[in-house]
C-alpha cells in the first residue's frame, strides 16, 4: 500500500424487488409489493502515513457521495391511510463513513483490521418510502485477509464484519446486529488485467426491536455473486486501480431482492 493521499470513486447502482405477500416498514408506513431502483456515488478521501502502527500500515478516511433512490410499494399503509401503487423518488446526499484499519504484508499474505461507521447526516424522511440516508447512526468493524501471488497472479480476498444499529429516534425503530462477508477470487491474465468472481453475503444476527418496530423480529437476509474485472495501471508514478463488478442476488429473506453493480476507482493524489 503507497503511503500519501489517494481518492477512491464508487459509482453504485442497485434494481431490486419483493414479492407481494411480504410486507416492509419504511419510516412510518407498512408496504407491501415494494420495489426499489437506486444509483450513488461514493467519493472517498484517504491517506496512508508511513509511520507504522503495531507493524502494520494505517489508514484513514471519509466518505460521503450524492445519490437517488426510487421506491415503490403496490399497497402503503400510514394509519390510517392506505395507498395503492405509491413511489416516491429521494435526491441528495449519503450519510457520512468514517474509515480508519491498519494492514500487515508478509510475503503473499495480506491481513486487515478496519472500524467505520454511520454519521447519519444524508437524505432521509421518516414519511418518505425512499431515502438515502439511513436515518440512524451505526458502527461497523471486522477484519480480512488477502492471498496475491505475484508470480502466477492468482488473487483471493475475504473480509467480514458486523454492525451495531442504534435507534432511530424519528420512528423508534433499532435495527438488528448484521453480519457481512464480501469475497473475491480473481487471476492475473496479464500485469494489467485481471478477472474473476466476487460475491457477498448479509446475514442479521440479532432481531429488530423498539416501540415503532410493527413488523416483528424481521431478520433478514440475502446473498449474491457475479463476475469482476480489474485493470491496474500507473499514474504519476503510482499505482492506480479499477474494478467493476457485477451481483445477482439470491437467498433473500426481509429483504428486496434483485441486481447490483459497482465500480471501484482507486487513484493516488501523491504524497
Amino acid at each position: 500500500m503507497a503511503t500519501g493521499w489517494s481518492l477512491v470513486a464508487m459509482p453504485y447502482s442497485y434494481s431490486g424487488s419483493a414479492d407481494k405477500s411480504k410486507t416492509f416498514q419504511r419510516g412510518q408506513s407498512l408496504n407491501a409489493g415494494l420495489s426499489a431502483r437506486e444509483s450513488f456515488v461514493l467519493m472517498q478521501l484517504g491517506y496512508v502515513a508511513e509511520e507504522k502502527i503495531l507493524g502494520a500500515q494505517p489508514y484513514i478516511g471519509i466518505g460521503w457521495g450524492p445519490g437517488t433512490n426510487t421506491t415503490t410499494a403496490s399497497v402503503s399503509v400510514t394509519n390510517p391511510s392506505v395507498q395503492f401503487n405509491r413511489a416516491n423518488t429521494s435526491n441528495g446526499g449519503t450519510d457520512i463513513y468514517p474509515l480508519a484499519s491498519l494492514t500487515w504484508s508478509a510475503g503473499n499474505n495480506n491481513y486487515k483490521t478496519y472500524i467505520t461507521g454511520d454519521i447519519p447526516v444524508g437524505t432521509y424522511s421518516s414519511t418518505s418510502l425512499s431515502s438515502i440516508g439511513i436515518g440512524h447512526t451505526a458502527m461497523d468493524a471486522g477484519g480480512g485477509y488477502t492471498y496475491l501471488n505475484n508470480t502466477t497472479g492468482f488473487e483471493f480476498s475475504g473480509i467480514v464484519g458486523a454492525t451495531y444499529n442504534w435507534q432511530n429516534n424519528q420512528t423508534n425503530y433499532k435495527n438488528g446486529i448484521d453480519s457481512h462477508l464480501d469475497w473475491s477470487i480473481s487471476q492475473f491474465v496479464s500485469q494489467s488485467w485481471q478477472i474473476g468472481i466476487a460475491g457477498y453475503v448479509y446475514y442479521q444476527l440479532t432481531a429488530d426491536s423498539g416501540i415503532g418496530d410493527n413488523v416483528g423480529a424481521f431478520k433478514s437476509r440475502v446473498a449474491a455473486v457475479g463476475p469482476q474485472i480489474g485493470y491496474l495501471f500507473k499514474m504519476n508514478g503510482n499505482d492506480a486501480y479499477i474494478n467493476l463488478r457485477a451481483y445477482k442476488e439470491y437467498w433473500a429473506q426481509n429483504r428486496v431482492e434483485g441486481y447490483a453493480a459497482i465500480a471501484t476507482i482507486s487513484l493516488p493524489l501523491g504524497k
